[in-house]
């Protein structure tokens, strides 16, 4: 098996370039990615009003959802490589791929959702356990956990523990799944890949994993209804991200 090399164009400014590809992306066939868009929005909507006085939950949840959004966008890579190869992939398309059961996309994207739950149960346990007062709702975690002078430094411990599940999921997967979408090697191959790009690039990497946290939260913040375009944009991104990470190839062989 012979592996291309790099490539040697990727700066702390690709990131950027990745969102602009995604954005032509987006304009050029809107639906799927309108659609994915909306439909997360509204679940985020639900989970948001379903949980609304249990803050001490949701902020697990939300940022938890970074680390199974990988999964959320199959869809959204497979439009963006039949836009790269000239054609508009239908929304039965992406109905047969989310129906397809590949065992490598369900073996992946379980090991995702678990750690997406590990984190949801670590941060409401912390919260709980360790907020001078029940935090039930947003300014409550701001005025607990956030501003509190607390003796065990409760929100830094918070980002610390957030930050340790996140960064190997996000190193693990920035690759891995656009690579299960397009080519056929197995879930063990695909995480190596994701680990060699990100031991290659580390900067520009850092800096796309800031760009998404700052979407995201840009989106959330604007009462979820950014997430509508903000996250196919990053879909669509997430694939032009891993052709360059992967120096464009298509085949091993």
């Amino acid at each position: 098996m012979t592996v291309p090399p790099s490539p040697t164009n990727i700066t702390l400014i690709s990131p950027l370039r990745w969102l602009v590809a995604g954005c032509a992306d987006l304009r050029r066939h809107p639906l799927p990615g309108l659609l994915h868009g909306l439909l997360i929005a509204a679940f985020a909507a639900l989970l948001l009003w379903g949980a609304r006085d249990r803050f001490w939950l949701l902020a697990g949840a939300f940022s938890g959802f970074l680390i199974v959004a990988p999964v959320l966008a199959t869809g959204l890579y497979a439009v963006s490589r039949g836009l790269e190869q000239g054609r508009r992939v239908s929304l039965g398309e992406i109905g047969r791929l989310w129906c397809s059961a590949d065992t490598r996309l369900v073996r992946f994207g379980l090991l995702l959702g678990l750690a997406g739950t590990g984190w949801v149960l670590t941060s409401a346990a912390l919260i709980t356990l360790y907020a001078p007062q029940p935090v039930q709702r947003p300014q409550d975690f701001l005025q607990h956990v956030l501003l509190a002078a607390h003796p065990f430094g409760l929100f830094e411990a918070w980002l610390l523990l957030g930050g340790l599940l996140a960064a190997p999921m996000f190193a693990s997967s920035v690759v891995a799944m656009p690579l299960l979408l397009d080519r056929p090697v197995s879930v063990g191959t695909a995480v190596r890949r994701s680990w060699s790009a990100v031991a290659s690039h580390p900067g520009p990497v850092a800096v796309w994993a800031l760009l998404i946290l700052l979407l995201v939260a840009l989106g959330m913040a604007s009462a979820l209804l950014g997430l509508v375009v903000l996250l196919p944009l990053l879909g669509h991104a997430s694939w032009h991200a891993y052709r360059d990470l992967t120096g464009g190839e298509r085949q091993e062989r």
